[in-house]
């Protein structure tokens, strides 16, 4: 089964699919080695990584494709991509499917805010007209060549229109061809079941620690609403970001490297994570004999 298509069928599955963010080949293995089923790109966490900028557009398509391709190469689950608003109108977002697609993405996110677009669980969104959505999602769904590439059609309408426009833009974007609505910054348990009563279709949400979702909403509570899939863009740059200034600090207060207090992953993990074994067999497999001088 092809990548697009487990992906697919997983968010179809009346099991909640649960998708950790990456934002780097190295955290997408770590997603991997952990046993999840598949991969959400975040570029929340890209963009930061990548540039030390915000969530705010930085990334130009061939910036974001590139960084995709990276986190694609390094794994065999599928990878959804984080296509922002399409990098432009329905056409920017046509080619953007295409160029995703190509480097072996199973589906890809395209939202409805408009350019430059910004984090969801941050105040000051704004969104476009549905009828220029509508155009956006259905020339994504037109330009995938596997009828299984998953179109994610994202919808920040909560913090602006409140539930019925999220469930009127979710079953427009349906229509026009997505596989299934995200419905970004969810703020309460209450609202989520009636979106996925309401909305004709998948329906998926994310959780951002520190953000707008809910406290201690579990993925036995989603699972029981109906909700499909859950994406968890930030906790893995959090983990990390929280990792590094606790290292450091250590570093600091020992006065040398790897002292008490310092958490690290064994270097072995870190050489297996690399791949170094692979390369070492290949060392071993053509380079045994050689003479070097």
């Amino acid at each position: 089964m092809n990548k697009t298509t487990r992906l697919r069928s997983a968010i179809l599955a009346p099991k909640l699919l649960v998708m950790p963010g990456a934002f780097d080949a190295l955290s997408a293995r770590i997603i991997e080695e952990a046993g999840f089923e598949a991969i959400q790109c975040s570029g929340f966490g890209m963009s930061v990584a990548r540039l030390g900028l915000p969530d705010y557009s930085f990334l130009a398509m061939s910036d974001m494709v590139a960084a995709t391709k990276a986190i694609v190469d390094a794994v065999d689950l599928p990878v959804m991509a984080d296509g922002d608003t399409g990098f432009g109108n329905a056409v920017n977002a046509y080619y953007a499917v295409q160029a995703f697609e190509r480097i072996g993405c199973a589906g890809v996110n395209i939202e409805d805010q408009v350019m430059p677009k910004r984090c969801g669980h941050l105040e000051g969104k704004t969104i476009v007209s549905i009828e220029e959505a509508v155009a956006k999602v259905r020339a994504c769904a037109d330009a995938r060549t596997d009828k299984d590439f998953v179109i994610n059609a994202r919808t920040d309408a909560l913090a602006i229109g409140g539930i019925d426009e999220v469930v009127k833009r979710g079953n427009a974007y349906l229509e026009a061809g997505a596989t299934m609505i995200f419905i970004d910054g969810m703020t309460d348990k209450s609202l989520a079941r009636e979106a996925v009563k309401r909305i004709r279709g998948p329906v998926a949400i994310n959780v951002v620690e520190g953000g707008k979702s809910p406290g201690e909403f579990t993925f036995a509570e989603m699972e029981e609403m109906g909700i499909t899939r859950v994406s968890l863009p930030g906790t893995l740059s959090m983990a990390a970001i929280q990792a590094m200034q606790d290292a450091l600090q250590s570093v600091l207060a020992n006065g040398y490297a790897g002292g008490p207090g310092t958490k690290l992953a064994p270097f072995s993990t870190v050489k297996r994570l690399a791949g170094f074994d692979d390369v070492f067999a290949l060392e071993a497999k053509y380079l045994a004999g050689l003479h070097r001088g």
